[in-house]
């Protein structure tokens, strides 16, 4: 009997499950946007909110109070639990690849016209002058992956299960969709479309319990002399990348670890991303390169390949 009562309890818990509506609720943290899907009565923006601008209040440039900026200013600011969780995985990250993802890398990026204030082109002279500069901090290759992170905890602290955190193309997955299935995300087509006005996809990717960020220079470039400058900085060289790779998708146990592994694959180019996976059998990855002739190829890891149920459109 008791056997009985426990089959019914479940039923029941499970019937409430899944009448449970989604929300959804979109605004704008980081400088972009954000999307949030999931199964709960409750609409939890507010909650959610709140939890971004604690992201923001430590990792943000343009914000002078946070916890960041304080350090670049030359403060000394209290280091939170928050701000000490993102820089360990950063100083892994640095170590695990070899140097090719820094936190330090601020002063390049502004010299050659990314960052929060541009200037002209930098002399061989102030790059070398650049590389020695290690005490200013940019946390924007880690912060977006690291704030789908702390939503998707938020939200399973409120015991929600389905939910997709998804900020400027970064994304955390769990659970189902509101298909009752696992959530499909897409993998953007590396075209030179500085204003994301038009999104073909190079695949689909069927994914849950994961997160996935890519990064790529087909959105933030400019071009000078015929040339193409694109916004990924080699911090151990001081200059921007110039490779076959176009855009490399990480899957990880969690958003912010991919988003910065993702930036320092973009860095070591398709043959030295792929040795570093090699080492990292955690860690899954999609890349899009170009061959001689210009076309674009891929390549996954073989875990991913089985997460992939399209090609294109």
């Amino acid at each position: 009997m008791k056997v009985l009562h426990f089959l019914l309890a479940v039923l029941l818990l499970t019937a409430c499950e899944r009448h449970k509506v989604y929300q959804h609720n979109e605004g704008m943290v980081f400088g972009t946007v954000y999307n949030i899907t999931y199964q709960s009565n409750d609409n939890l923006q507010a909650e959610i909110e709140a939890a971004l601008r604690e992201v923001d209040l430590e990792f943000s440039m343009f914000n002078d109070s946070s916890t960041v900026a304080r350090i670049n200013r030359g403060e000394t600011p209290e280091l939170s639990p928050m701000y000490q969780e993102v820089y360990d995985l950063a100083q892994y990250v640095n170590h695990e690849t070899n140097g090719a993802f820094d936190i330090t890398v601020a002063p390049l990026v502004n010299a050659w016209g990314f960052g929060f204030k541009h200037s002209d082109m930098p002399t061989q002279e102030q790059v070398d002058s650049l590389l020695k500069i290690r005490d200013m901090l940019d946390f924007s290759a880690i912060a977006k992956g690291y704030g789908c992170d702390v939503v998707a905890r938020l939200l399973n602290s409120h015991g929600i299960k389905n939910l997709m955190v998804e900020i400027g193309g970064e994304v955390v997955v769990r659970g189902e969709n509101p298909d009752g299935q696992a959530w499909r995300v897409g993998v953007t087509k590396p075209i030179e479309d500085s204003l994301s006005l038009d999104t073909p996809l190079q695949a689909v990717l069927n994914i849950t319990e994961r997160g996935m960020a890519t990064s790529g220079n087909y959105r933030n470039f400019y071009y000078k002399d015929g040339r193409m400058f694109a916004h990924t900085i080699d911090p151990r060289t001081g200059y921007p990348i110039q490779h076959e790779l176009l855009s490399a998708t990480v899957v990880a146990d969690n958003c912010a670890t991919a988003d910065a592994f993702a930036t320092a694959f973009m860095v070591l180019g398709l043959d030295s991303a792929r040795y570093i996976l090699s080492q990292h059998k955690e860690l899954e990855a999609y890349f899009i390169f170009t061959s001689p002739d210009n076309k674009y190829n891929t390549w996954a890891s073989p875990g991913l390949r089985d997460m992939i149920i399209a090609n294109g459109r």
